[in-house]
């Protein structure tokens, strides 16, 4: 099995005030176009340099031997900002892991086809959890807890039959729990104080249910 990979993120104050050329690399774009989103007090990225051939020997940054980007660890970094849909261009990104980041998590991360953990705990992370999730048919863990989320849980989701953990506690989540897939084995302390989120097991982890 391929190496796990990590994403953690930070946005530069000390960017050049013109943007140098951009490599042909789509992965070496894509983290570019990233890193211009993202808030880096502490010049974590400063060695992410767009001329390069590929993104490989930028720090925090791991590759596999065909040079694909598989782990970005840049967690703990003091990083705010937005994910954005350039993300999908990281097809063998295997693991996204915690940053405080803010905004929508974009609908196009079910494209990463390879995603086998996707943890994007304690951020400031709002909207709905996108239904284009249902695509990660690799995905283990989907870990979105002590966020700002709304809306009800998607019913597609249920369609990810590897999943094995599954936690959204501490949002602002309503409408009905699933039970069909995977749904079935995961505990009630997964859904725990989402005021709005209803479940016949909820009773003591919320402290009222209303609709969505």
């Amino acid at each position: 099995m391929a190496p796990l990979s990590v994403i953690s993120l930070s946005l530069c104050f000390l960017l050049p005030l013109l943007s140098p050329a951009i490599s042909t690399n789509s992965e070496g774009n894509a983290l570019h176009a990233l890193r211009w989103r993202l808030s880096d007090p502490t010049n974590v990225l400063q060695s992410w340099d767009p001329t390069l051939v590929n993104p490989c020997t930028w720090f925090h940054v791991t590759c596999d031997s065909n040079n694909h980007v598989i782990r970005l660890d840049l967690g703990n970094s003091n990083i705010s900002g937005t994910l954005g849909p350039e993300l999908a261009q990281l097809q063998h990104l295997q693991e996204l892991y915690k940053n405080d980041i803010s905004g929508e998590i974009p609908k196009e991360l079910g494209n990463l086809k390879n995603l086998v953990g996707l943890d994007l705990y304690g951020n400031r992370f709002e909207g709905e959890i996108p239904k284009s999730f249902s695509g990660l048919k690799s995905l283990r863990f989907l870990r979105l807890n002590n966020n700002n989320l709304t809306g009800s849980i998607p019913r597609e989701l249920t369609a990810l039959s590897n999943l094995k953990v599954f936690d959204v506690s501490n949002n602002d989540l309503c409408g009905t729990i699933p039970v069909d897939g995977p749904f079935g084995m995961f505990s009630m302390p997964s859904y725990a104080n989402n005021m709005r989120l209803n479940g016949p097991e909820l009773k003591g982890l919320v402290p009222y249910n209303f609709g969505c």
